[in-house]
């Protein structure tokens, strides 16, 4: 049974490490070969959810058998067992993520609609609106259950992502039943939790929301969803399809009203969308001209972060590539509407700006994504500089002995 108290998180990287020092001894070989030509048979066919669900529930199942029966865990205790198995799922799982999460263009689509229709009820959505009492209306309070949510995409492992829900639900859950205590009321019940989690998750709004539901009830382990965190995961998927069927009558509004107010917030959000882009287009304008400017006068100006950001390379490659965001390419399209296009002409110029396709990028256009690769890139620049400075100096110095030998 899952358990978020912090006794729980503490000991649960314990328990990974117990299993992976278990599948580095010898004796393990053969769980370790079983379970790297698992992980490589199912990443080489083509996704199939059903199937590739049932596969990963079979697969686990009988590695945890077999685990009971191995003299690793011979005279183990059930706790021991059990992490066993959470090591197994979270390692299985976590190789095959990328090819499972979200593998199907279905899929990736739900995520999309339901992220834009819970960010227009974000908009004029009220606690009132989900009739929850007055009592328990705490917004502050509930910023704390918002964040235990929003961590969900964080994480890899299906026990990881249900973590999250739980916390969120267990705060929740607890807030209610404080404020039923201090007033000395019966303690709250599903009709009281239920629309404040429906309120929360409409306030965070995690993306992929979708499909991390469905990679929880596709490669949990069936076994391990029970009890408490069944109850609470099945509120959960209450709380989506809630929103998916979201009307006036669930809002406690007449229909002319819920019109008129989600079409407001399109009209809100194409605003604040909008305005962001003319902001985005201005600086860089601003930028440009600046950039136009030190190059018709060099040493009148003095770029930094811009030139600052390192060169985004391929993996395995020792070339730099430009290999840059849309954002960023389209920050590229508006320099050369500028006319900026012109100072990249020259040849040499034309090649140095290339080799650093976040130059022309603002803070703003970056992703989670790109700053993995930022990070990749400022290492490989940093030993591609050291080693290319360590030949210069080497062949500076050979180029000296050989000149006084010459002498």
């Amino acid at each position: 049974m899952e358990n978020s108290s912090s006794s729980s998180n503490s000991s649960a990287p314990l328990a990974w490490h117990d299993f992976l020092d278990r599948m580095r001894h010898p004796s393990a070989s053969d769980f370790v070969k079983s379970i790297k030509s698992f992980i490589v048979s199912l990443s080489n066919k083509a996704p199939d959810p059903e199937k590739d669900s049932a596969a990963v529930q079979e697969f686990l199942a009988k590695m945890e058998g077999a685990f009971r029966a191995h003299m690793l865990w011979a005279g183990c205790s059930e706790e021991e067992l059990e992490s066993a198995g959470e090591g197994l799922e979270k390692y299985v799982m976590t190789k095959l993520f990328n090819r499972v999460f979200a593998s199907l263009p279905e899929d990736v689509l739900s995520d999309e609609e339901l992220f834009e229709k819970i960010s227009l009820l974000q908009q004029f959505i009220r606690p009132e609106n989900l009739d929850i009492k007055p009592a328990f209306q705490n917004e502050t309070s509930w910023l704390l259950a918002q964040k235990e949510l929003q961590k969900i995409n964080l994480y890899k492992a299906p026990r990881d992502k249900l973590i999250c829900i739980l916390n969120c639900c267990k705060v929740i859950n607890n807030l209610l039943l404080n404020v039923s205590i201090a007033s000395h009321e019966d303690p709250p019940g599903a009709d009281d939790f239920l629309p404040v989690l429906i309120y929360v998750t409409i306030k965070a709004n995690p993306p992929q929301l979708h499909s991390n539901l469905l990679y929880i009830q596709r490669y949990r382990s069936q076994s391990r969803l029970v009890s408490e965190v069944s109850y609470y995961f099945t509120n959960f998927l209450s709380v989506e399809s809630f929103i998916w069927n979201v009307d006036a009558a669930s809002l406690s509004m007449d229909e002319e009203e819920f019109q008129k107010k989600m079409e407001s917030a399109r009209v809100h959000i194409l605003g604040l969308s909008t305005n962001r882009e003319s902001q985005r287009t201005q600086t860089n304008q601003e930028q440009n001209g600046q950039i136009v400017d030190s190059f018709r006068n060099p040493g009148t100006h003095t770029i930094t972060r811009e030139y600052s950001d390192p060169p985004q390379m391929h993996e395995g490659s020792n070339d730099l590539e430009q290999d840059q965001p849309t954002t960023a390419e389209s920050s590229i399209s508006r320099l050369e509407e500028q006319g900026a296009v012109e100072l990249l002409k020259d040849a040499q110029c034309s090649k140095y700006f290339q080799e650093f396709p976040y130059f022309y990028a603002n803070a703003g256009d970056l992703t989670v994504d790109d700053v993995h690769r930022l990070l990749d890139s400022y290492k490989r620049l940093v030993l591609m500089y050291v080693t290319r400075s360590r030949g210069r100096t080497e062949g500076s110095s050979n180029t000296n002995t050989e000149s006084e030998d010459g002498r």
